[in-house]
């Protein structure tokens, strides 16, 4: 499994407004620094707007700034507002998917894993990333 790039450019525009923290950026400086095209960063911020992860303003004075505090902002949040929930299989999401339905021995293997993986990513905040400098383990 992969996440998109999408997801990734997505990833590393909050975690540069986290440690920004107030400051309004401007989404030029944005793009230069974490080298995000500049128009796929506009789609990037407007999904992340919807999502209510980012506020925007427009103007001379305008820029991007964080919804909420960094430690309120998960990397499951920002992930799903881009590539949508994490399914690592099918089968996980709808177990009547899979010809093989409650006979599959790995059926159980991707639900563990995906769970493990979910509860990672909800379990990593943006102000621990910020502090740290790394994920939490």
């Amino acid at each position: 499994m992969q996440i998109t790039r999408q997801a990734d450019y997505a990833v590393r525009a909050v975690l540069h407004l986290a440690k920004n923290g107030d400051t309004r950026t401007a989404t030029s400086m944005i793009a230069e620094e974490q080298r995000i095209p500049p128009s796929f960063l506009a789609k990037i911020v407007s999904q992340l707007s919807i999502a209510g992860l980012l506020h925007t303003s427009r103007g001379a004075r305008g820029g991007v700034t964080l919804a909420r505090a960094p430690k309120e902002i998960t990397l499951l949040e920002v992930i799903e507002a881009i590539d949508g929930p994490i399914q690592l299989n099918e089968c996980v999401g709808d177990q009547g998917a899979c010809s093989f339905d409650a006979d599959c021995p790995l059926r159980p293997v991707w639900c563990d894993a995906q769970e493990d993986l979910v509860k990672k990513l909800k379990g990593t905040n943006f102000a621990d990333m910020v502090t740290n400098g790394q994920v939490p383990v």
